[in-house]
C-alpha cells in the first residue's frame, strides 16, 4: 500500500482532539463494563453466549467495517466506479443469508465455539489441527492490514509518527479485548458502527453536494471516464476488456460464489459474533439483520471515492501525486468542518480498530481452544484457559503489529486481502460444503482438501500470474482466478480421497450433515413474540429482495 501523500495533513484542533479522547475513554469504560461478566472461558470467548441478535448483527457487520471497507473501497471506487457494488450485492448478500438460513443451525447446535472446531467433528484431527493452523495465521495478516493502514492514515492526516500510531491502537485493542474479552469487543463495535456511519454520512453528502448532486457526479465522470464507469456490468463480457480485468463469469463465480460464501460462512472472525448470540434463533438473525445495513453501507464507500475522482480528475495516475488509497482522506480534508473533521478521524480510527479487534479476538479463542486445550494442554481448569487466553491476546496484538509491515509490500488494501481469502477461505469453504452435504466424504478427504485448495490457490497466483505464464489484467482478476481454481482443486481432491478411503460411520454425523438430525440435540428456547424481524426465513428473503431492487438500475 502506497503513502498517502504528505501534503495531505488535516487542519485538526483541538476540539477534534477532544472528541477523539472521548471515544478513546468510552472504549476503555465499554471494557471495564464488560469485565465483571467475564468469569469462564466461555464468558471470555463467546459471551457466555447471552448477547441479543440486534447486538450480534451490528457487530457482524462492524466486524468488517475495517481497512478495506472504508479506505479500499473508497479507492475502488475511484478507481473502478460502481463496480464496487459487486463487492456487495453479489459478493456479500446472498452468503450472509445463506450462513444465516442453512449453516448457523449447524454451528449452533453442535456447540462448537470456533469454525475449525466443526471439522473435527465432520472429519478427523488433522483437518482440525491444519485448519485452525491456517486460520490463526490468516487472521493475524488481517489484522495486521488494519493496523498497517491505521498507522499511515494518522502518520498523514494527525502527522503521528507510525509506530507511534500502531503502538497506540495496538495497545487500546489489547486492553479492551484482554479485559472484557469478545462480550468487549462486540459491544465496542455497536459503539463503533454508528461512530462510522456519523463519519461517512455527513462526507457523503457534503461531497455529493460539491459535484452537484448524482446526476452531477454521474455527468462529470461519464464525460472523464466514459459510460462504463457508471454501469456494473459494462464491457464484462468474456473476452472484453475492463479496468476491472475481470468478466462476468470470474465475478459471479470467483466473487459471488467462492471468494463471498468462503469469507462470510467460514470466517471465524465474522461467526464468532453468531455464536455469542442467545439461542438459535439469534444466531441466525444475526448475519440477515446485518444484511440490510450492508445493502446500503456500500453507498458510503463507493460515492466518496467517486467524488474524490471529480475533484482530483488525475487522481492515481502519474500526472497527480495522489493515490486512490487518498480518497476518503482528500475528501475529509476539503470538505469536514472542525468537530465534524474530529468525528471522522474518530470514524476511521473505530474502523481500523473493528477490523483488528475481530480478528485477534478470533485468533486468541482458536488458538486457545483448538490448537492449545486441544493438543498441548488437555483436561486444564477452565481458569487456566481464561489466563492463557489473555496472556495469547497479547501475542496476537505483538504478531499484527509484526504482519503489519508485510501489508507494505502490495499496491491495494483490498488486493492484499482478496489473495489471502482466496489462500485461505476458500480452501476452508470447499471443505465445508461438501461436507455438510455429501455423507460418503470422508474423514481423510478434509485435511487433502484443506492442502489442494490452498496450494492450487497459490500456485495460480504466485507462479501462474506473478510469472507471466497466464495472461491476467490485474491483481484483482487474478485474485478471482485463484479462488476459482483453489474451489475446484480442493473438490476434485476430496472426491478422489474419498473414492479410496473409509466414511465416517454414518451415526457419527447426525446432525453435522444436512438433512440429519443430531439424536441429543439441545433443546433451543425460542422467543415467543411473532413479530417479523424475529423470522430468519422472511429477514433473509427481504434482504434479498431489497438488494435486487438496488441491483436493478447498475444490471444494464
Amino acid at each position: 500500500m502506497n503513502y498517502l501523500a504528505e501534503g495531505l495533513r488535516l487542519p485538526t484542533n483541538g476540539l477534534d482532539y477532544t472528541i477523539l479522547a472521548i471515544y478513546f475513554v468510552v472504549v476503555l469504560g465499554i471494557g471495564f463494563a464488560a469485565r465483571a461478566s467475564v468469569k469462564t472461558s466461555l464468558d471470555f470467548f463467546l459471551s457466555g453466549r447471552s448477547l441479543p441478535a440486534w447486538v450480534t448483527g451490528l457487530a457482524f457487520v462492524a466486524a468488517n467495517l475495517g481497512a478495506t471497507e472504508i479506505l479500499g473501497m473508497a479507492a475502488t471506487g475511484a478507481q473502478y466506479g460502481v463496480s464496487v457494488v459487486h463487492w456487495y450485492w453479489i459478493g456479500a448478500i446472498p452468503a450472509m443469508v445463506f450462513l444465516g438460513l442453512v449453516m448457523m443451525p449447524f454451528y449452533y447446535r453442535s456447540k462448537v465455539r470456533s469454525v475449525p472446531e466443526f471439522l473435527l467433528q465432520r472429519f478427523d484431527k488433522s483437518a482440525h489441527l491444519l485448519s485452525s493452523a491456517l486460520f490463526a495465521f490468516a487472521a493475524i495478516l488481517i489484522a495486521g492490514v488494519n493496523l498497517y493502514a491505521l498507522s499511515i492514515v494518522v502518520e498523514a492526516l494527525l502527522g503521528w509518527p507510525q509506530w507511534v500510531a500502531i503502538t497506540v491502537a495496538g495497545i487500546f485493542v489489547l486492553l479492551y479485548i484482554t479485559i472484557g474479552g469478545l462480550s468487549s469487543a462486540i459491544y465496542n463495535e455497536v459503539l463503533q458502527f454508528f461512530v462510522i456511519l456519523a463519519a461517512l454520512i455527513p462526507l457523503t453528502i457534503l461531497g455529493l453536494k460539491r459535484v452537484g448532486g448524482w446526476d452531477g457526479l454521474s455527468d462529470s465522470l461519464t464525460k472523464t471516464h466514459g459510460s462504463s464507469f457508471m454501469s456494473a456490468w459494462s464491457d464484462t463480457g468474456i473476452g472484453d476488456s475492463n479496468a476491472l480485468g475481470a468478466n462476468w463469469l470470474t465475478i459471479i463465480l470467483g466473487l459471488g460464489f467462492v471468494l463471498s460464501f468462503g469469507y462470510w460462512t467460514t470466517n471465524f472472525a465474522e461467526v464468532q459474533r453468531a455464536l455469542s448470540a442467545k439461542n438459535l434463533s439469534a444466531a441466525q438473525r444475526t448475519p440477515l439483520i446485518a444484511a440490510f445495513p450492508k445493502i446500503f453501507i456500500v453507498f458510503l464507500v463507493m460515492i466518496p471515492g467517486m467524488v474524490a475522482a471529480v475533484v482530483v480528475p488525475n487522481i492515481g495516475t502519474d500526472r497527480s501525486d495522489l493515490t486512490y488509497n487518498d480518497a476518503i482522506p482528500l475528501l475529509m480534508r476539503e470538505l469536514l468542518p472542525n468537530g465534524v473533521l474530529g468525528i471522522a478521524v474518530t470514524g476511521l480510527l473505530a474502523a481500523f480498530m473493528a477490523g483488528m479487534a475481530a480478528n485477534v479476538s478470533s485468533f486468541n479463542t482458536v488458538f486457545t481452544t483448538d490448537i492449545y486445550a486441544r493438543y498441548i494442554r488437555k483436561d486444564a481448569p477452565d481458569a487456566h484457559y481464561l489466563r492463557f487466553g489473555r496472556g495469547v491476546t497479547a501475542v496476537g496484538v505483538l504478531a499484527s503489529i509484526g504482519t503489519a509491515f508485510i501489508a507494505s509490500s502490495f499496491s491495494n488494501i483490498m488486493s492484499y486481502l482478496q489473495t489471502l481469502f482466496s489462500f485461505f477461505n476458500v480452501p476452508m469453504f470447499v471443505v465445508f460444503i461438501i461436507g455438510m452435504f455429501w455423507k460418503r466424504a470422508s474423514m481423510k478427504s478434509g485435511v487433502w482438501g484443506l492442502v489442494a485448495g490452498t496450494t492450487a490457490a497459490m500456485v495460480n497466483y504466485f507462479v501462474l500470474y506473478k510469472q507471466g505464464i497466464i495472461g491476467i489484467p490485474t491483481d484483482q482478476g487474478a485474485n478471482f482466478v485463484s479462488a476459482i481454481v483453489g474451489f475446484v482443486a480442493g473438490a476434485v481432491v476430496m472426491v478422489l480421497v474419498t473414492l479410496f478411503t473409509a466414511p465416517k460411520p454414518e451415526a457419527e454425523l447426525a446432525g453435522l450433515v444436512y438433512g440429519t438430525e443430531s439424536p441429543d440435540a439441545p433443546e433451543v428456547p425460542e422467543e415467543s413474540d411473532s413479530a417479523w424481524y424475529r423470522k430468519p426465513a422472511l429477514l433473509g428473503w427481504g434482504a434479498i429482495v431489497i438488494a435486487a431492487a438496488c441491483y436493478i438500475p447498475y444490471s444494464f
